[in-house]
């Protein structure tokens, strides 16, 4: 825990502190080092502080100008060898630059520096001769000892890259699940838009029509005037249990029963509140309608309630029919007027509402689709075909 707080404190240092700091621990160490040398060989001078303060100063500038520094310093150090000086610690400064272009640098500029400062290394010691060169007794490690500090530093870059890579592919995924939850939040807006417009829209357009054979019964047929007023009833209940059915969906209320989604044993029901106004209407069923997937009967429903709200407001129709087939693995599903105007589908751009599209993406999202348009003769026709076996689910 104290070297994880120490570690934020150490990367906000600034810079230009860390290669001053740098520059003097190397001065130190290779001052001590260019101090005190064989008696057999030159003993320090002016020139060689010379050499040193050069390439300590050298260091403050690594970062900045990288390959100038190790051309400096490794001049230095080359001097110091042509001069007589030998020590385990004077090549220390250029060794720190050489890092410094591998760690800052590339690949290529990496190799290239790498063989320049091996022939350099090398002819200093040919020249200097085998015990003033390397007094071990292993010339071949003039030649490989610059490129120590080289492999190091493309180690550590190549490192450092990696964590970049693994740093941004993180961010990207992060990105990623962002983006998928907005998309799912969007979609669910969408579906509960849809739900609401299915709901509220359709209801009051039934309970309107309700309404009015109400009013206009009611001093001359008051039985029907009743009868219309209780399907108004009827009507907002039902609309009120399927918006707290949506309300509760929002609230996220896992203790409390779904409930039951509309489907196709409610389309009589549904008809029925569409009835008693200026359209007749009938409805034909064909088939069995058991085992369907509560998507499709979700489907079902709300289309039929868009096609027979459009045959209300729009379409001027006196006549309708609903009429659902099932024949083997598919239910189609017409919704047909006889009247001039086919329904909102028909409206120009942007005038429009949303509900022939409602119709499309419920279709498509239970695998199948929608069509509609004129008839010949005179009329308007909606007609949706749809999965009607159930999904296998795996055991």
């Amino acid at each position: 825990m104290t070297f994880q707080r120490l570690l934020p404190r150490v990367r906000a240092v600034p810079p230009i502190t860390v290669d001053l700091l740098v520059a003097a621990g190397v001065a130190l160490f290779t001052a001590s080092d260019a101090a005190v040398n064989d008696p057999e060989y030159r003993q320090a001078d002016a020139f060689t502080w010379l050499l040193v303060a050069v390439s300590v100063l050298a260091l403050v500038a690594r970062r900045r100008r990288p390959v100038p520094v190790v051309v400096i310093t490794g001049a230095a150090c080359a001097g110091w060898a042509l001069y007589g000086h030998i020590g385990e610690l004077l090549n220390l400064p250029v060794i720190v630059a050489l890092y410094t272009v591998a760690v800052l640098g590339d690949r290529r500029r990496t190799v290239w520096t790498g063989v320049v400062a091996a022939v350099v290394s090398g002819a200093v010691a040919l020249r200097v001769g085998h015990d003033v060169a390397n007094p071990q007794g292993l010339p071949v490690l003039e030649l490989i000892w610059p490129l120590v500090p080289l492999l190091l530093g493309e180690a550590v870059r190549t490192r450092r890259e990696l964590l970049r890579e693994y740093e941004a592919r993180a961010a990207r995924a992060e990105e990623d699940r962002e983006r998928e939850a907005a998309r799912r939040v969007h979609e669910e807006r969408v579906r509960i838009a849809r739900e609401l417009h299915d709901i509220v829209a359709h209801t009051v357009t039934a309970m309107t029509v309700q309404a009015g054979v109400a009013l206009d019964a009611l001093d001359t047929r008051p039985e029907i005037s009743r009868k219309a007023m209780r399907q108004v009833r009827d009507s907002g209940k039902e609309a009120v249990r399927e918006l707290r059915a949506t309300v509760t969906v929002l609230r996220e209320r896992d203790d409390e029963p779904p409930a039951p989604v509309p489907g196709i044993d409610g389309l009589r029901e549904l008809v029925e509140r569409f009835e008693g106004g200026d359209v007749e209407l009938v409805m034909r069923r064909e088939g069995e309608f058991d085992g369907l997937s509560p998507m499709v009967e979700l489907a079902v429903h709300r289309i039929v309630q868009e096609a027979l709200t459009n045959v209300v407001r729009h379409s001027g129709a006196r006549r309708a029919a609903v009429s659902l087939v099932r024949y083997d693995d598919r239910l189609t599903v017409e919704i047909a007027n006889d009247g001039a105007g086919g329904g909102a589908g028909e409206l120009p751009e942007g005038r429009g509402g949303f509900g022939l599209i409602g119709m499309r993406e419920r279709a498509a999202a239970a695998g199948g689709g929608v069509e509609y348009g004129p008839v010949p003769g005179g009329g308007f026709l909606v007609r949706a075909w749809l999965p009607a076996e159930r999904p296998e689910t795996g055991s």
